[in-house]
């Protein structure tokens, strides 16, 4: 029998034109930035059927839930239906026929209808069955369970910046995150979600990200802090909030006035989430004091075992050439007094794992102040900064992460994994008897990860954003 190299060779002597026209169609780039859609193409066009359907978070999850989805702006009417879910099929007889709200969005991929229903009067505990109407069609039944409505014990996954190329590299990430932890019952985003680069809104992306997903946001809570790259420059003025951010992603509802859309929180079976907006605190006084002001209100009345505050830009940067010390003028006295418990931010493209105590940066675990986090999902990735190891007592370059986290009453059981599923860095704080905090290193016995690219790895970054958007069969094996 030839040989695989002889077979190959012949082939392509037969066909050698056609040969040619793959290579050049397989190697140019795809078209718009940090998508896999080619030109041409408009997968993400809204249509008849549900799409984009994502679970988000209420102040109460214990007895209402929201839901939002997408349809072709004909479907002017936004249905649901829920019931409590069973073993057969028969759901439609004991459904619930629930109405929401709606409103356009004209986008690249032409106008949408964008719905939100949320389903109120829910018993707690307990598990629901759900579907979304669409142009005389429905969405698939899905799954959620109601948060207890008194403190137990529940999983969250947290995800620093996917933001580029999300469907070829952050998909395998979630999807990864969900064969670890599927029983989850929350997911933390922190920003940069998407790029949302100048130009158009890049509709593109968001498509992509929600394929990523798929019917993951549609069965577990998303709370989502929105990024600087959820904002878009002006030619004057400071940035905007994308269009896309409020109708994907609506909020609680319970911030202050000003931030109504990306401010907020929610009690979860002991545990408060709380999302901040970063990007509107560092582009103005006005709504940096507004936040503090609303945090610390939010703080002081907040009967939960534990506190969890996710915004964008990291109070201590772990990357090359990042600072942000008006966050910790304004923020860090708050969360210093309030004794919150975890800090999850994203922004660096880096990985870092440290300690906080009062007085300043520390890098001893003796519980007296929050623990932040800094991760990154997504395939941009930059330079650990000089002074991150002051700050950090975890570091990594170049590594694609999800974390889970489980709380139970007296305990944070924290770990970071790599995309592979590898653990790199785990911690627990417990509660002690007398109300104070102990931390337990667990990160494994492994060396730091550190930039592996040998082609772009220049200054601060090790792998840009556009690193990936093109099909290159100079690297293909």
């Amino acid at each position: 029998m030839p040989s695989i190299y002889a077979r190959l060779t012949g082939f392509y002597r037969i066909n050698k034109p056609y040969c040619l026209l793959l290579a050049a169609i397989l190697c140019s780039p795809v078209h718009g930035q940090n998508t896999l859609v080619p030109a041409g193409q408009n997968p993400y066009q809204p249509d008849a059927f549900p799409d984009r359907i994502i679970l988000t978070a209420t102040q109460n999850p214990a007895i209402t839930q929201s839901v939002s989805w997408r349809t072709h702006a004909a479907v002017t009417d936004s249905y649901a239906q829920i019931s409590i879910a069973g073993d057969s099929p028969a759901l439609h007889l004991t459904a619930e026929l629930v109405k929401g709200k709606n409103s356009t969005l004209d986008t690249m991929n032409g106008e949408g209808r964008h719905h939100q229903v949320v389903f109120e009067n829910l018993a707690p505990d307990t598990l629901y069955a759900y579907r979304v109407r669409g142009d005389e069609t429905w969405s698939e039944w899905f799954q959620f369970r109601t948060a207890s409505d008194d403190t137990a014990p529940h999983t969250a996954i947290y995800f620093g910046d996917a933001q580029n190329a999300v469907k070829a590299h952050f998909s395998r990430v979630i999807r990864e995150a969900f064969s670890t932890a599927p029983r989850a019952q929350v997911m933390v985003h922190a920003g940069d979600l998407v790029n949302s680069s100048a130009g158009d809104n890049h509709d593109d992306e968001w498509g992509e990200w929600f394929d990523a997903g798929s019917f993951i946001n549609s069965m577990i809570v998303n709370v989502a802090a929105p990024g600087n790259h959820e904002y878009r420059a002006q030619e004057s003025g400071p940035r905007l909030l994308i269009p896309q951010w409020p109708v994907h992603l609506p909020a609680a509802g319970n911030g202050p006035a000003e931030l109504m859309s990306t401010v907020f929180y929610m009690d979860y079976q002991g545990v408060r989430y709380i999302t901040l907006d970063s990007q509107q605190a560092l582009q103005s006084d006005e709504m940096l004091q507004i936040q503090a002001a609303w945090l610390r209100e939010t703080l002081s009345n907040n009967p939960n075992n534990w506190t969890v505050v996710t915004y964008h830009h990291p109070m201590f940067s772990v990357s090359l050439g990042r600072d942000n010390p008006r966050l910790r003028e304004h923020w860090q006295p708050i969360f210093d007094e309030f004794n919150v418990d975890l800090v999850l931010q994203g922004h660096d493209h880096t990985y870092g794992r440290g300690e906080n105590v009062a007085s300043g940066a520390s890098g001893q675990l003796n519980g007296a102040g929050p623990m932040y986090v800094v991760s990154v999902s997504g395939p941009k990735m930059y330079m650990i900064g000089d002074s991150a190891p002051e700050t950090m007592d975890r570091l990594a370059e170049d590594t694609q992460l999800f974390q889970v986290i489980e709380f139970t009453p007296e305990k944070i059981i924290y770990q970071a994994r790599t995309v592979t599923g590898q653990l790199y860095d785990a911690f627990d704080i417990e509660r002690l008897v007398d109300g104070s905090k102990r931390v337990t290193d667990k990160r494994p016995d492994t060396p730091q990860r550190l930039c592996t690219n040998p082609e772009e790895r220049t200054g601060s970054s090790c792998w840009g954003g556009n690193s990936h958007t093109e099909l290159d069969l100079d690297h293909a094996h």
